[in-house]
């Protein structure tokens, strides 16, 4: 019987102990060299922050050297007026404050370009204008881009004078609260619903229950209230400019022509028009309050005990529109 013939030792060189120390130096060096580019990298990173905060207060350094110059203070009010979007009332008020309080700002521009939004937000950001008008002698001019309906017209009619583009879409004076009902689906697939509440009303406006009439007609009664509170400041705003149809607080949207004609506008103009040929200053400096990282994402932290009421309040649609 053949004895098995055992299996091949691995083959050692002469050199071996060169080649594994070789191997070594080589290793290290590679980890000395990655170490290296990480070190580097993180320099060229932290140089960039630097130079990015520099650039940050050397345009505040110049944007305070230009206050000394007469000019026009710009107020962005940009996309849905909201508590969490960038038109939110509180920056827009800092905004306004600031602007009325420079001494070298001759008037107030808000540059409008939105569908609306929230009639609480819209109310306050109203309501401080015409409180800053009342403190300063100041005018503020509204000039609407592409559309300023509904919460955005709000803001706009509480404004001295309305400027619009031919085209622009104005009014939308009007309060909606939008949602579905499944009660029919429900029957066909054959889902039961079961709600238990503490409070008859607590399950107002269910979309899986059937409309109850009383709760209906407190909902109607609520956004008539909310109406009104809107034609009443348009009527505050615009005054005997204002040539008032029924048509006009139906919801309807015109055009910057027919808006003019109605007295929902005041005529046609772009921001460096109104701003060189109605305010009389034709420099420009933006006013807007903008959130930085740092900002947005302490309001967004803080704002998490609130997202659930907010949320259904989205969910009910209560914007103006």
């Amino acid at each position: 019987m053949d004895e098995p013939t055992p299996a091949p030792s691995a083959k050692i060189t002469p050199d071996w102990e060169r080649e594994t120390l070789e191997k070594l130096v080589f290793a290290t060096l590679r980890e000395q060299r990655a170490a290296r580019r990480w070190k580097i990298f993180f320099r060229l990173l932290m140089l960039a922050a630097v130079l990015l905060v520099i650039a940050m207060l050397m345009r505040d350094v110049a944007t305070r050297a230009t206050l000394t110059v007469p000019h026009t203070a710009l107020i962005e009010v940009r996309g849905v007026i909201a508590s969490d979007a960038d038109a939110n009332a509180r920056a827009v008020v800092d905004s306004l404050r600031a602007a009325f309080e420079e001494p070298t700002a001759k008037g107030v521009l808000l540059l409008i370009n939105s569908p609306g939004g929230s009639p609480v937000q819209a109310g306050i950001i109203a309501d401080e204008i015409h409180r800053l008008r009342g403190l300063h002698d100041k005018p503020v001019h509204a000039v609407i881009e592409e559309v300023g309906a509904s919460a955005a017209y709000y803001v706009a009619s509480a404004a001295t004078a309305i400027h619009v583009d031919k085209a622009s879409l104005v009014g939308s004076i009007g309060v909606m609260m939008d949602g579905f009902g499944f009660t029919e689906l429900m029957q066909k697939v054959g889902v039961e619903r079961r709600l238990l509440t503490s409070g008859e009303n607590k399950g107002f406006m269910d979309p899986f229950s059937p409309p109850n009439e009383a709760q209906v007609r407190h909902t109607q009664a609520m956004l008539d209230d909310i109406h009104q509170q809107f034609i009443d400041v348009v009527r505050k705003g615009r005054g005997e400019r204002l040539r008032e149809t029924p048509e006009t607080f139906s919801g309807l949207i015109w055009n910057g022509q027919r808006a003019v004609e109605k007295g929902l506008a005041d005529g046609f103009g772009s921001v460096e028009h109104v701003a060189s040929e109605v305010i009389g200053a034709a420099h420009i400096i933006d006013y807007t309050q903008r959130e930085n990282v740092a900002q947005q994402l302490a309001r967004r932290l803080g704002a998490g005990a609130g997202e659930s009421a907010l949320q259904t309040l989205k969910e009910w649609g209560w914007v103006l529109r």
